[in-house]
């Protein structure tokens, strides 16, 4: 099967250009312009692609992760508050010894 495929390529590369088309240019590249749009076009079909990968949290998971989200800001703030005041206090403590 492989060497009749080979074969066949063989044959192909040897055969003529069709009349009335031209012979394709193997090194030419489209100018700097068309590359560019031909970059976005597929950045933008590749975005697509991914976009509809993705998988949406639900309503209630929103929910709760915003609940969890805002305790915990309310949890770290009353430690630096406490840490503050405990700094506060001992810098008193120095400077009035001082």
């Amino acid at each position: 099967k492989d060497t009749i495929l080979a074969l066949l390529d063989e044959w192909k590369e040897k055969q003529p250009p069709e009349l009335g088309k031209p012979a394709k240019k193997k090194d030419a590249q489209p100018n700097a312009v068309v590359r560019f749009f031909r970059r976005i076009g597929k950045w933008l079909r590749d975005l697509k692609s991914e976009a509809k990968k993705v998988v949406w949290p639900t309503g209630k998971q929103v929910f709760n992760n915003t609940v969890v989200v805002i305790v915990c800001i309310i949890v770290v703030g009353i430690f630096v508050a406490l840490l503050d005041t405990a700094f506060g206090f001992i810098r008193g403590l120095i400077v009035d010894l001082v």
